[in-house]
């Protein structure tokens, strides 16, 4: 039957990277657009931030911290990456997370951090499943001088129970769609919106 979907419990990792596909790999070209070469970069767990690791890949001489097991085994293919991963605990979905990695992270200052989240309430909270992972998320904007949230229109509709901050903690929202409530929400913030279509 039908059930409302569980604000305590992520959705499976191989169904994630399935799901809107299309508009991940969209929403990654235009937050690539962004990474001048050089540059450093904070990349973290999720689908949407892989999606930006692959279009990374035609840039040169990037320095790349990540959590993201998947990501780092995308770049690895361009020889030109400086790679570093976190330490802390392995997840199933490849995802490092714990009190080592906050602590790895935070000996950090990179110009990009990009993240992705799990779900946006509609009075701009962020908002995740996992209290580590939140964590990791906190230490990745703090020690990033510019956050780019790319996320897809899902995250509008989800509910999580751990609070990040708000959307105007990031610099960037990169997405396909936003809901009116959002648009409003973004009016008296300096968050850039980025539609990515």
């Amino acid at each position: 039957g039908a059930a409302s979907p569980s604000s305590a419990e992520n959705s499976d990792y191989v169904d994630r990277k399935q799901f809107f596909s299309s508009q991940k790999n969209i929403i990654a070209q235009e937050a690539a657009k962004l990474i001048p070469n050089g540059s450093s970069l904070f990349i973290d767990i999720g689908t949407t931030p892989e999606a930006v690791a692959n279009a990374l890949l035609g840039h040169e001489k990037l320095r790349i911290v990540t959590n993201n097991l998947n990501a780092a085994h995308l770049l690895r293919q361009n020889e030109s990456f400086d790679i570093v991963m976190a330490g802390g605990s392995l997840r199933m979905d490849g995802g490092i997370i714990g009190e080592a990695t906050v602590n790895f992270i935070s000996q950090f200052r990179l110009d990009f951090g990009i993240l992705g989240i799990s779900a946006i309430d509609a009075d701009g909270s962020l908002l995740d499943y996992d209290y580590h992972e939140v964590q990791v998320k906190r230490a990745i904007i703090e020690s990033s001088r510019q956050t780019l949230l790319v996320t897809d229109h899902s995250k509008f509709t989800r509910q999580a129970i751990v609070r990040l901050g708000e959307l105007s903690d990031v610099e960037y929202l990169l997405t396909d769609e936003v809901p009116n409530g959002i648009m409003d929400y973004l009016r008296s913030t300096k968050t850039k919106l980025i539609t990515c279509r």
